[in-house]
């Protein structure tokens, strides 16, 4: 706890961006419509709407303690008068900022899921059955040819 101001933040907010994505995470799969556990389609809906809006706090927090940390850098590595250790922005804060952005992209990506389940109702296509069709390779073993009209056959038939 004899660490700076700044860094204390940093690591708060790591920690609670951490927290935030693991909660967002479980409510993601209890919102997806192939699990079992959340209700109905509505509930589910609402339940992947707060996983997206928890995402997005998510990196918010990872976003924020990467910028924090990379412009304390940026303003010692700059200054003339700081005389201690000089660090330059390294991979770890870049892979935190890539992190930070697909979080967040996902949590919108989830709150747009729930748009699509309340404007209009998913249309089904329904199955009329398959209609008696005779194969080519079926002979006709009958001495009087066959003078029905030829059937016209939709798209189901050959399904």
């Amino acid at each position: 706890l004899s660490l700076t101001g700044y860094i204390q933040a940093c690591r708060g907010l790591m920690i609670s961006a951490v927290c935030l994505g693991f909660f967002g995470a479980i409510f993601g799969l209890v919102g997806m419509k192939c699990t079992k556990v959340g209700g109905s389609d509505q509930t589910k809906a609402k339940i992947a709407c707060l996983a997206g809006l928890i995402f997005i706090l998510s990196g918010l927090c990872s976003m924020t303690s990467c910028s924090l940390y990379a412009n304390r850098i940026t303003s010692e590595f700059f200054d003339p008068s700081f005389v201690a250790q000089k660090y330059e922005l390294g991979a770890a804060l870049f892979i935190g900022w890539a992190g930070a952005s697909l979080c967040i992209i996902g949590g919108i990506i989830f709150c747009f899921s729930i748009a699509e389940n309340s404007n209009s109702a998913r249309r089904g296509y329904a199955y009329n059955g398959a209609t008696s069709v005779m194969s080519s390779r079926t002979k006709v073993h009958n001495s009087v040819p066959d003078k029905t009209p030829p059937k016209h056959f939709d798209k189901n038939a050959y399904v």
